[in-house]
């Protein structure tokens, strides 16, 4: 008779623990920022064409060039808080985000 093998299913967030590190960890915490600024910088690109705009249209709106709208949609992790919160409101869109304190250290969720 043949040995069947288990096979064991991870929940994405049990990868994460293992191969990145648990929530709250150094690394984690690094990865999950990155993360959010990644899907920032997509969901500019995605706004910015269903808006029917180019790069350089876009940027002429908030005053900066074509190529820095494009370092932003491709990694929005050099931008000031004031240039994302121009871009949205050149693209006609609500932000809303959250700023709160955890043991006393500066978080945005």
């Amino acid at each position: 008779m043949e040995a069947t093998k288990k096979i064991h299913i991870y929940t994405l967030d049990e990868l994460k623990d293992k191969h990145i590190g648990k929530t709250g960890t150094e690394k984690r915490d690094k990865y999950e920022y990155e993360l959010r600024l990644d899907l920032l910088g997509e969901v500019i690109r995605r706004t910015r064409k269903e808006r029917h705009l180019t790069q350089a249209e876009l940027g002429k709106l908030i005053g900066v060039q074509k190529s820095q709208i494009s370092r932003i949609e491709r990694n929005a992790k050099n931008v000031t808080i004031e240039t994302i919160l121009r871009v949205f409101r050149a693209l006609k869109a609500k932000v809303n985000f959250n700023v709160e304190l955890i043991d006393g250290e500066f978080k945005i969720a």
